[in-house]
């Protein structure tokens, strides 16, 4: 008899035990609506991009505008681009965008959206095919040929986060000639070249496997 006030502890313990339990479960498993939303395959979030491919094209990513060229000069914002890139080279990245620059001109004239494509960011091939679509359907045609490109030079460079900008100034004496349908002369001189100085924009995610930078925009000087 005196063992039963024993067994009655046990079993009185072990109810609140599994009382407590049950508690702690309903309080530490209930969702506040708050968690985040674990990604199940961790993945990194997708890269989105604008960059200028001399081969093939990456996605399209927003790049955030750079209003001022970037403090303390150009040659400071190479090194930056430098370090969170080791494998760019002002020297190789300004004959790559020579040889850029002489495909999209040649391209252009040609009508080639399929050469022009990789090459140019969306803001820039829509306008440059708006261009050729305006030309095919009033029938002229354009012939231009640089005959001397004079001049290629780094003017502005910057690192936006991971993105990097660069903008090259080119000079180049250029043959530009417009002929209607019939062959006449719209516009322009086949024996006499007009310099022309122009600035291009190219952009490149820096941790990106693709080397292609895309060119973003363009103007006249």
């Amino acid at each position: 008899m005196d063992a039963f006030p024993h067994y009655f502890d046990i079993v009185l313990f072990a109810m609140i035990a599994v009382f407590l339990v049950l508690r702690l479960r309903s309080v530490l498993g209930r969702r506040t609506g708050n968690e985040r939303r674990r990604d199940l395959m961790g993945r990194p979030p997708a890269a989105r991009g604008n960059v200028v491919a001399f081969g093939h094209r990456a996605a399209p990513q927003p790049m955030p505008r750079l209003n001022a060229p970037p403090a303390g000069g150009v040659q400071d914002a190479l090194g930056q681009i430098r370090a969170a890139d080791p494998g760019f080279d002002p020297g190789q990245f300004v004959a790559g965008a020579r040889v850029a620059f002489a495909t999209v001109v040649d391209a252009f004239a040609a009508g080639d959206k399929t050469r022009l494509r990789p090459l140019l960011s969306d803001e820039v091939f829509r306008p440059f095919c708006a261009a050729i679509d305006e030309r095919d359907t009033a029938g002229e045609r354009l012939e231009t040929r640089i005959v001397a490109l004079k001049q290629a030079e780094i003017v502005e460079a910057g690192l936006a986060g991971r993105l990097a900008r660069v903008t090259i100034k080119f000079v180049s004496d250029q043959i530009h000639v417009l002929r209607s349908r019939d062959a006449s002369v719209v516009d322009g001189d086949p024996e006499r070249p007009i310099e022309k100085t122009d600035f291009w924009t190219f952009v490149r995610d820096t941790r990106s496997t693709d080397p292609n930078w895309v060119l973003v925009a363009t103007s006249s000087g």
